[in-house]
């Protein structure tokens, strides 16, 4: 089955123990991981001729490289290698999953698929998952090992990656979580892999901060040493650890504060910590702009801080923006703007680049730089250069920001790839394992401090030839603090995996094969009903992992069905003292009532329901009251998802018992009066729901009238356009397949 390829020495080594146990597979960027999960897709499905092999990876273009690999390799016809992301349907991915032998997917769709039902994992005999070092928390991949570990008839598991991490821990908790039982590690320096490891150069360039910059980081600096004395003033810092504090000590501080402060609710001195640490994060993070990036950066970042204390109600933003230094900073970044003033860092870009496609018209480069907003500006001043064309690659947009999809993302790459332009400048997203050859030069603009980013970065070059790193950091600031930290870990993580070198599965205790009764029929399990909205809840994943059928639909009342008499409300503690405010709540409780025999309103959370948002405590009561005197609701308390999907099962199994006929996830309460039915019946509709039911009703007069007119005639109802009015039409006219 494999074509046009012929694997390495090391290669065909490891591919032995892949074989044989579930294998996490490190070796160093460029070196043919996707080589080895192609050889050991070939020889599961040679064992197993009517089984699939699942290639899961973090993004589309990562997945688009792996499709593109299978078909270029493997003997298999093009339509029997397919690409399931969120941007094709759960009904396509469904029907394309029947015919396909291979499927490259990104973990996210196939979690939800997992979820529905709509894929048998049973007849899966490989997984490989891309990126393994991801597989920690609440990531996808983690939940979706865990389903097929206990769904698979022959199970199989592939984890790739250049970089576990430096964390022992961490690295432990990836192979636990995909159940690995054996490391293949190769490095640099491995007598195997060393014939194939093309040098790589690293320069590191230093750059003096000017004087005018260090105006501006004196103001911001005076502005953090008056908040670092209040927190030492309120006895949460010594001596000692008030002269400096890193990121990572203010976010475990602020963590265990925001801890405390729900635990004594009274105690203002927490409350005040609390707001003076978020004023300490927002300064912090303008300071890093200031010494690691570029003018551009941090005059839009402290210019936005200004205009949100106009509009926002935070205490720490109002308290930043009337502060003197604050205001003496962004007059500085102010005028730093005017004078078109650069970071040396940038100066000293500008410089490499030009001399470098000088000397080479047809050299390839990336810039990795870690803010989008600089690595805007970047671009511009880039593309004032003879010669250049530089093009950025950025993630999808955000929010009053720019951005790429997915689709964008991958035609950049082959932009790139065939010599359209001859710089990229990179984020995030273009640090993991994109496939793109002759890479010329990466440079850095910022040293980053982490292992696992660093080699990624790295990794884009010197993969068919020699290649060249450049790191640019700024002397006397984080820049070097970041260089030696990234240097370390990287070399932590490297003995970290030698010392893992022979040991199998970190004693985890062998997964024993599952009796054939566990394996229970998808007809015969409950079935419960949960809104579209809360496909990422760690709750839907344990009633999953309990044994329950969970159908995601749309639904226009309640979170959950448990029954066709039982419909839940859920919240989080936040969330319902936010719908407190927002006013939404009291709309959801009526619904509930009006809909389901016996509604019921379940909320999660260890946190002070009283000390959330600052909502006044006789309001939260009273809305407790309301809810379950007024209106009769019942209101039931859990600490966490697990406690959640625990109650959730005892009532669904209960009501089962009582009555398993099936239901539907409209709601189930039988409506008193005819005009309620009609409402009802309408609200059933595609993208309807009460809201729009009745203006609906208002405008045809009956219910056979709507189902009877033409899509042009209902897109004249308000909110209603071609794509409802098209769905409408489909539901009531398309024939009914079983």
């Amino acid at each position: 089955m494999l074509k046009d390829f012929t694997p390495r020495l090391y290669q065909e080594t490891i591919l032995a123990t892949c074989t044989q146990k579930n294998t996490l597979v490190v070796l160093p960027t460029g070196m043919g991981k996707t080589a080895v999960s192609l050889l050991l897709g070939i020889h599961r499905l040679t064992i197993y001729p009517k089984s699939k092999i699942l290639i899961l990876s973090p993004t589309k273009p990562l997945c688009q490289q792996h499709v593109d690999t299978f078909r270029k390799h493997m003997k298999i016809e093009k339509d029997e290698v397919v690409l399931f992301t969120g941007s094709i349907s759960p009904e396509k991915r469904k029907e394309a999953w029947r015919n396909a032998k291979v499927i490259v997917a990104t973990p996210q769709s196939i979690e939800n698929d997992v979820i529905s039902n709509r894929i048998p994992m049973e007849d899966v005999s490989l997984v490989v998952f891309d990126e393994a070092h991801r597989a920690v928390g609440e990531y996808a991949y983690v939940f979706v090992a865990k389903q097929y570990n206990k769904l698979s008839k022959c199970a199989k598991i592939l984890a790739l990656t250049a970089s576990p991490g430096s964390d022992m821990e961490k690295i432990k908790e990836v192979c636990k979580n995909l159940f690995i039982e054996e490391i293949e590690i190769r490095t640099d320096e491995d007598p195997d892999v060393k014939p194939y490891i093309k040098e790589i150069s690293v320069d590191w360039i230093g750059v003096e901060l000017p004087p005018v910059f260090k105006e501006a980081q004196k103001f911001l600096s005076a502005f953090l040493k008056d908040r670092m004395k209040k927190l030492k003033d309120l006895g949460l810092l010594n001596k000692q650890s008030a002269s400096y504090v890193s990121k990572k000590d203010l976010l475990q501080l602020q963590s265990q504060i925001r801890i405390d402060a729900v635990a004594e609710r009274t105690n203002f001195t927490l409350w005040n910590a609390i707001s003076v640490l978020a004023e300490i994060m927002k300064i912090y993070h303008g300071q890093e702009l200031l010494e690691t990036q570029g003018v551009a950066a941090l005059h839009k970042y402290l210019e936005k801080l200004q205009s949100e204390s106009r509009t926002t109600k935070t205490k720490a933003v109002k308290n930043i923006v009337r502060d003197l230094n604050f205001r003496s900073a962004l007059i500085k970044a102010q005028r730093m703007k005017d004078e078109k003033l650069e970071h040396p860092k940038l100066v000293e870009l500008q410089r490499i680049v030009e001399k470098e496609v000088k000397s080479n018209k047809d050299i390839k480069i990336i810039v990795f730089n870690q803010y989008r907003d600089n690595a805007q500006d970047i671009e511009e001043k880039l593309n004032s250069i003879k010669d250049v064309k530089a093009k950025i690659f950025v993630g999808q947009m955000k929010k009053g920001d720019t951005g790429l999809s997915q689709k964008e993302q991958i035609e950049r790459l082959e932009e790139f790839k065939t010599g359209e332009f001859n710089v990229l400048i990179a984020t995030t997203v273009g640090e993991e394992g994109l496939d793109i050859p002759l890479v010329d030069i990466v440079i850095f603009y910022e040293p980053v401090p982490s292992a696992v980013r660093t080699i990624q970065r790295r990794g884009r070059t010197g993969r068919q030839d020699k290649g060249r790193v450049i790191i640019l950091y700024t002397k006397g600031t984080r820049d070097e603090s970041y260089k030696w930290s990234s240097h370390h870990k990287e070399k932590r993580m490297y003995r970290n995996l030698q010392s893992l070198r022979g040991k199998v599965g970190f004693s985890l205790d062998k997964i024993p094969e599952k009796p054939l009764q566990e394996f229970i029929k998808d007809e015969e399990k409950i079935k419960i009903y949960a809104d579209y909205r809360e496909k990422g809840s760690r709750v839907i994943k344990e009633l999953v992992d309990s044994g329950f059928s969970v159908m995601l639909s749309k639904l226009e009342v309640a979170d959950y069905l448990l029954s066709k008499r039982v419909g839940v409300e859920f919240k989080k503690v936040e969330d319902f003292v936010q719908s407190i405010i927002d006013v939404r709540l009291l709309q959801q409780v009526k619904d509930l009532k009006r809909n389901f025999e016996k509604p019921l309103l379940v909320i999660e959370g260890v946190e002070d329901i009283y000390s959330i948002r600052n909502v006044h405590p006789n309001a939260v009561r009273g809305m407790l009251a309301t809810i379950a005197i007024s209106y009769g609701i019942p209101v039931l308390y859990t600490k966490s998802p697990r406690e959640t999907a625990e109650l959730f099962s005892v009532i669904a199994k209960r009501e089962n018992s009582e009555d398993s006929s099936e239901f539907n996830p409209h709601g189930s309460r039988k409506p008193l009066t005819l005009k309620e039915q009609q409402e009802y019946i309408v609200s059933s509709l595609p993208g309807i729901g009460p809201t729009l039911a009745k203006p609906l009703l208002k405008k045809f007069g009956s219910v056979k009238k709507i189902v009877n007119a033409k899509p042009e005639k209902l897109e004249k109802v308000e909110k209603i356009g071609k794509q409802k009015a098209k769905q409408i039409k489909d539901v009531v006219e398309k024939d009914y397949i079983i």
